[in-house]
């Protein structure tokens, strides 16, 4: 009666497990192929507006979860007054980021931007303990603050300082932070699923983010663009739209699934792969080797904290699962088997 017990209920587990780790591959493929589509629609094809490509992009996910929704693919409630103030203020923190990531990066070096961006890490991992309650291992605390101090390390060839590139990317990590937990915190309490989330969070800036770009762009650039009639940047805007989509309901499947700082480290491990790989492709990278043990620190924290959280986590789930059975008295424990298998049945279905 134990081991079937205990087998019923490590099925859930390992969908769990697979859930868990899909959605995290799921978010890095997502965040690596935007960088390469939009480089090559900013840098290969020189289109001048930023903030037009993440209009299209907030546009295209309106326009596919609306469609989804007619075709009754997917579901979400009609827009009302409650929506507007159950989504609040996850909004303003998607906005934030835009607005502040952009003031930051255009201030500050390169180097710095990575170094500054690491502390998002750190800062997500306060606030899952304050607001989510949930305190990580000291371990994986350890590998945040590796990812941390590599990070600090890598950029000491090049510590310039900027008070307005320093007070703009503060402000953004700040954004991260609540971004993530807060609509962690909305998936939890179950004021929206991941559909009706994305819609009306893209719905609601999509305006602010068109009055950003007509006082910030210079429209004349834009307006006077010659490519709009090749068809390859047709299609590489049309791709870029389609994977801004795609990263914003990765990020969330992945929050879901995992949490905040999760979603935030995945991230940091993607720019930290593109580090290493322009090592040997490109030739941007200019070997120094203060960068390079920074580098190899942050990836030391990375694999720690990958290997705590996709490890020791399913194996103490596990572990308190079968504790738990111990201790049941042998009348009701096939009571107890009876609920794990709905449970399970429940869960599986989901």
């Amino acid at each position: 009666m134990t081991r079937k017990s205990q087998s019923s209920s490590s099925h859930p587990q390992n969908i769990l497990f697979i859930q868990r780790l899909s959605s995290a591959l799921f978010y890095g493929i997502c965040s690596g192929l935007i960088t390469v589509v939009n480089k090559l629609v900013l840098t290969s094809y020189g289109f001048p507006s930023f903030q037009l490509l993440a209009i299209g992009q907030l546009t295209v996910s309106i326009i596919v979860l609306y469609m989804a929704r007619l075709l009754n693919i997917v579901y979400f409630p009609q827009f009302s007054r409650d929506i507007f103030y159950k989504i609040m203020p996850l909004p303003l923190f998607f906005f934030g980021n835009l607005l502040f990531g952009l003031g930051g990066t255009q201030a500050v070096s390169l180097p710095m931007f990575t170094a500054l961006r690491r502390f998002s890490i750190w800062m997500t991992m306060i606030g899952e303990q304050f607001i989510l309650h949930e305190k990580q291992s000291f371990i994986a605390q350890l590998s945040v603050y590796l990812m941390v101090i590599g990070a600090l390390i890598a950029s000491g060839d090049d510590l310039t300082f900027n008070l307005f590139g320093y007070v703009f990317l503060s402000i953004n990590n700040l954004c991260t932070t609540a971004q993530g937990v807060v609509m962690k915190q909305k998936l939890v309490n179950k004021d929206f699923n991941q559909n009706g989330l994305l819609f009306y969070n893209s719905f609601i800036i999509l305006g602010p983010t068109i009055l950003l770009a007509l006082f910030t762009e210079d429209l004349n650039k834009v307006w006077n663009y010659n490519h709009y009639n090749d068809i390859g940047f047709i299609f590489a805007f049309l791709l870029s739209s389609l994977m801004g989509f795609l990263l914003n309901y990765s990020t969330m499947l992945c929050t879901n699934y995992n949490s905040p700082l999760t979603t935030t480290v995945v991230g940091a491990c993607k720019n930290l792969f593109v580090t290493y790989l322009g090592m040997f492709i490109g030739g941007d990278y200019m070997f120094s080797f203060v960068n390079f043990i920074g580098l190899n620190i942050s990836a030391i924290g990375s694999i720690l904290y990958s290997w705590v959280t996709f490890t020791q986590k399913a194996s103490s789930k596990t572990a308190n699962i079968s504790d738990r059975s111990t201790v049941i008295s042998p009348k009701s424990k096939c009571m107890y088997s009876l609920i794990e298998k709905i449970t399970a049945t429940n869960i599986y279905h989901s």
